[in-house]
């Protein structure tokens, strides 16, 4: 595996972490995979930041073991520059449908990979 191919493999796994309802709850370990300068863009189109998202992320949908949780698909990834990769993905949350991109960089010393910028777009019913 060559380097681009392991930094995307890397964030993939950061990406999947933070659908998981373990993590999502905790705000310490979903504080260590978002980047200080995180933002999002989510699906409603509300613009989250770091602290924003740590505050409220425990009450989203998908951050309890009982309830729905996202089931990822087509999961791929580029990596645009050393330290630098971008994700693309479709989740199911119960019914809701969702496209993803994400940015995820490398932090600097042992910091390792965190999500940099999330974009989510909703995909109404019926739509390919």
């Amino acid at each position: 595996m060559d380097s681009a191919e392991e930094d995307v493999r890397q964030a993939v796994a950061g990406e999947l972490q933070l659908m998981d309802p373990a993590v999502r709850a905790s705000p310490e370990r979903a504080g260590r995979l978002l980047d200080p300068e995180f933002v999002e863009v989510g699906g409603s189109g509300r613009r989250w930041t770091y602290e924003t998202m740590l505050a409220e992320l425990a009450g989203h949908e998908g951050s309890s073991a009982d309830g729905p949780r996202y089931e990822p698909s087509e999961i791929s990834g580029v990596r645009l520059a050393p330290g630098l990769v971008h994700l693309t993905f479709e989740t199911l949350l119960g019914e809701r449908r969702t496209r993803h991109s994400s940015i995820w960089r490398k932090g600097e010393g042992d910091a390792g990979w965190r999500m940099y910028y999330h974009q989510a777009t909703r995909v109404p019913p019926g739509v390919d």
